[in-house]
């Protein structure tokens, strides 16, 4: 397999990445190929389509051992299901599935062809190995059953961010910031509604405390 592209974001190490694709569309990203893959013919026609499959990879959890049952967060952390029930990054191959909304081609910068995509939950500098279009037609079957995940995700928190620390944040990463922290980043097992928790994002350190629901930033650091 060969990386094609990385991912280029604000999230620098896996806290706080949402826990699935579109989950917070209003996260901003770049596409950006490697330079053997740089060529403008490669993308004809992309332009054309609103959704796009990356198939990437698991690049901090590649291991040579694996486990058939791993411990899904959304089932509490406590609760072994088979590997191949769950989209766990603990696999025999470490290959992530994510459709994400292409928000502009750009074919001419110093880094050659860019996609401009949002909603994606890869980290920064995620290897890509392959983009396909997504086709609703094919692909969207909102009727299938979803086994274990059919309840989604469910703990949607209230933020309370002081207007004197957003105002450290850049007006156009201030919405995929609040919407990371409304679905509430936190481990599923840790409930310390005295710990402040930090996550990185776009260079700087968020700080924040959970309790009764309401997630409270105190700091901004960087």
């Amino acid at each position: 397999m060969k990386i094609i592209a990385r991912m280029h974001n604000d999230f620098d190490s896996k806290f706080g990445i949402p826990r699935q694709s579109n989950v917070v569309q209003e996260l901003k990203g770049r596409i950006v190929f490697e330079p053997e893959y740089r060529n403008e013919a490669a993308l004809r026609g992309i332009e054309g389509f609103d959704y796009l499959w990356l198939i990437w990879q698991f690049s901090e959890a590649v291991r040579d051992k694996w486990s058939p049952t791993v411990r899904p967060p959304i089932l509490g952390g406590n609760t072994r299901v088979g590997v191949f029930a769950t989209r766990s990054p603990f696999r025999p191959n470490a290959i992530g599935l994510s459709s994400v909304k292409l928000e502009k081609v750009e074919l001419h910068t110093p880094e050659g062809p860019v996609l401009h995509i949002s909603g994606a939950d890869l980290m920064n500098g995620t290897p890509i190995l392959d983009i396909k279009p997504y086709l609703a037609y094919v692909d969207s079957h909102p009727e299938a059953a979803q086994g274990f995940r059919g309840q989604g995700w469910n703990r949607k928190l209230q933020v309370n961010f002081p207007p004197e620390l957003l105002v450290k944040i850049p007006p156009e990463k201030q919405a995929g910031l609040l919407g990371v922290l409304e679905n509430d980043p936190r481990p599923t097992y840790q409930e310390d509604a005295q710990r402040i928790y930090g996550m990185s994002f776009g260079g700087q350190e968020i700080k924040f405390q959970v309790s009764d629901g309401i997630l409270q930033v105190v700091a901004v650091e960087g």
